[in-house]
Protein backbone atom coordinates (compact mmCIF):
# COMPACT_ATOMS: atom_id res chain seq x y z
CA UNK A 1 0.00 0.00 0.00
CA UNK A 2 2.57 2.15 1.08
CA UNK A 3 4.46 1.86 -2.93
CA UNK A 4 1.12 2.53 -4.51
CA UNK A 5 0.46 5.85 -2.45
CA UNK A 6 4.01 6.96 -3.14
CA UNK A 7 3.84 6.31 -6.82
CA UNK A 8 0.46 8.10 -6.71
CA UNK A 9 2.19 11.10 -4.80
CA UNK A 10 4.80 11.41 -7.16
CA UNK A 11 2.21 11.46 -10.24
CA UNK A 12 0.11 13.97 -8.37
CA UNK A 13 2.28 17.59 -9.63
CA UNK A 14 1.50 18.97 -13.03
CA UNK A 15 5.64 19.78 -13.17
CA UNK A 16 6.71 15.76 -12.14
CA UNK A 17 4.27 14.28 -15.13
CA UNK A 18 5.66 16.92 -17.25
CA UNK A 19 9.24 16.27 -16.34
CA UNK A 20 8.42 12.35 -16.61
CA UNK A 21 7.07 12.79 -20.43
CA UNK A 22 10.32 14.64 -21.04
CA UNK A 23 12.54 12.03 -20.08
CA UNK A 24 10.28 9.38 -21.56
CA UNK A 25 10.07 11.02 -25.07
CA UNK A 26 13.78 11.98 -24.93
CA UNK A 27 15.43 9.04 -23.22
CA UNK A 28 18.47 9.93 -20.62
CA UNK A 29 18.36 13.65 -20.24
CA UNK A 30 21.31 15.52 -18.79
CA UNK A 31 19.84 17.36 -15.47
CA UNK A 32 21.07 20.63 -16.87
CA UNK A 33 18.82 20.18 -19.57
CA UNK A 34 15.94 19.52 -17.42
CA UNK A 35 16.85 22.96 -15.70
CA UNK A 36 17.17 24.23 -19.20
CA UNK A 37 13.83 22.98 -20.59
CA UNK A 38 11.78 23.54 -17.58
CA UNK A 39 13.16 27.42 -16.80
CA UNK A 40 13.85 25.91 -13.09
CA UNK A 41 16.17 26.49 -10.71
CA UNK A 42 18.22 23.01 -9.79
CA UNK A 43 17.18 22.13 -6.25
CA UNK A 44 13.60 22.48 -7.49
CA UNK A 45 14.62 20.70 -10.36
CA UNK A 46 16.23 17.88 -7.93
CA UNK A 47 13.72 17.84 -5.87
CA UNK A 48 11.27 16.70 -8.72
CA UNK A 49 13.74 14.22 -9.74
CA UNK A 50 14.17 12.84 -6.62
CA UNK A 51 10.50 12.06 -5.98
CA UNK A 52 9.85 10.69 -9.52
CA UNK A 53 13.46 8.57 -8.38
CA UNK A 54 12.30 7.33 -5.02
CA UNK A 55 8.83 5.94 -6.98
CA UNK A 56 10.59 4.00 -8.94
CA UNK A 57 10.10 5.86 -12.10
CA UNK A 58 13.95 6.98 -12.88
CA UNK A 59 17.23 5.85 -12.66
CA UNK A 60 20.31 8.00 -12.63
CA UNK A 61 23.80 7.89 -13.41
CA UNK A 62 26.58 10.40 -12.71
CA UNK A 63 29.30 11.17 -14.98
CA UNK A 64 31.44 13.90 -13.77
CA UNK A 65 29.60 16.72 -12.18
CA UNK A 66 26.29 15.67 -13.89
CA UNK A 67 23.48 13.17 -13.70
CA UNK A 68 21.67 12.06 -16.09
CA UNK A 69 18.14 10.82 -15.69
CA UNK A 70 16.17 7.65 -17.56
CA UNK A 71 13.06 5.73 -17.16
CA UNK A 72 13.96 3.07 -14.70
CA UNK A 73 14.05 -0.59 -16.66
CA UNK A 74 12.43 -2.54 -16.64
CA UNK A 75 9.16 -1.25 -15.29
CA UNK A 76 6.73 -3.47 -13.42
CA UNK A 77 3.36 -3.10 -15.42
CA UNK A 78 1.49 -0.41 -12.95
CA UNK A 79 4.15 2.07 -13.41
CA UNK A 80 4.26 1.48 -17.33
CA UNK A 81 1.23 1.90 -17.68
CA UNK A 82 1.13 5.51 -16.11
CA UNK A 83 3.90 6.75 -18.44
CA UNK A 84 1.62 5.20 -20.92
CA UNK A 85 -1.24 7.04 -20.38
CA UNK A 86 0.97 10.56 -19.92
CA UNK A 87 1.95 10.20 -23.25
CA UNK A 88 -1.72 10.73 -23.98
CA UNK A 89 -2.13 13.60 -22.25
CA UNK A 90 -2.69 17.28 -24.14
CA UNK A 91 0.39 19.25 -22.37
CA UNK A 92 3.06 21.68 -22.95
CA UNK A 93 6.65 19.75 -23.02
CA UNK A 94 9.33 21.76 -24.02
CA UNK A 95 12.23 21.06 -26.58
CA UNK A 96 15.22 19.17 -25.35
CA UNK A 97 18.21 21.26 -26.32
CA UNK A 98 21.10 19.51 -25.16
CA UNK A 99 23.26 22.51 -23.37
CA UNK A 100 25.44 20.59 -21.02
CA UNK A 101 29.04 20.70 -21.31
CA UNK A 102 30.60 17.62 -20.56
CA UNK A 103 33.39 17.48 -17.95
Amino acid sequence: MEIFLQTIGAINDTTRVKILNFIALNGEVCVCDIENAFEMIQSRVSRHLKILKEARFLKVERRGRWAYYSIRSPLDRFRQSIIEEIGFLEMDIPTLNKTCKTQ
